[in-house]
């Protein structure tokens, strides 16, 4: 399972967290290699060996980790044993997942919006979350109820791979409300920054500190990205649970 290309975040704690690439995985043709994502046009089996591959990198047993059925919303769901290498399984509705049970892996997938982890930092029994936050997430709050599922204080964070300020053009639909939530200057020449609105929200929700890969899935061959494969693309994701 070497040949799985990871982003470790080095959490301060008991933590397991890494955002996946698309490295590493047996899926062919626009799904190569590391698809996550089952509800792509991929072949089934092929994510659910992805998956496999992708939890023995990590540690992490597939049998007892879960997954979510993402929403674009702001639920966030503590997590629940549910597998996530059985075709039909039945998850949340939720865009984030939390857990304090030692070896309680989490997924979420992404294609260029922001996996970000959470994780308590010194106060309280070890716990980690992890979100999955598009613009739409951002402005319904999500992060504040990700923080909240898991205390407001003591908190560190990491937002990972997604697509960047290079890269991510949009109308004012979406550029006057991000001016109005996060500042004039997250939107720029008409292109959205979503890390920096990503980071003022959870300094705002009360996290101590976060971490930034700064990594553009757009640019980045390594990664999966939605807008710049026009829709036929695979999914990577976030995986963390408590040590």
């Amino acid at each position: 399972m070497t040949d799985v290309e990871l982003v470790d975040w080095d959490a301060p704690g008991p933590y397991r967290v890494a955002f996946s690439t698309r490295l590493g995985g047996v899926s062919e043709g626009a799904f190569a290699s590391l698809n996550l994502g089952i509800l792509t046009e991929d072949y089934p089996a092929s994510v659910v060996e992805n998956r496999a591959r992708l939890c023995a990198a990590v540690g992490a047993d597939p049998d007892g980790a879960t997954m979510a059925w993402q929403r674009h919303g702001a639920t966030v769901t503590r997590a629940q044993s549910r597998g996530i290498v059985t075709p039909g399984t039945v998850y949340d509705h939720c865009d984030g997942l939390w857990s304090d049970e030692p070896g309680r892996a989490m997924l979420l997938l992404t294609a260029d919006c922001i996996p970000i982890a959470l994780a308590r930092a010194g106060e309280g029994a070890p716990a980690v979350g992890i979100l999955h936050a598009g613009w739409r997430g951002l402005l319904a709050g999500l992060v504040g109820v990700g923080v909240r599922a898991l205390g407001v204080r003591g908190l560190t964070a990491a937002i990972g791979p997604s697509i960047g300020p290079c890269c991510y053009e949009v109308g004012d639909e979406v550029a006057i409300p991000f001016r109005e939530a996060f500042g004039d200057d997250v939107v720029l020449d008409g292109k959205l920054d979503l890390w920096t609105s990503a980071e003022r929200a959870l300094r705002a929700a009360g996290c101590d500190h976060v971490d930034r890969f700064d990594l553009c899935t757009s640019c980045d061959a390594r990664f999966f990205s939605h807008r710049r494969d026009h829709g036929k693309t695979g999914r990577q994701g976030v995986i963390a649970y408590v040590v």
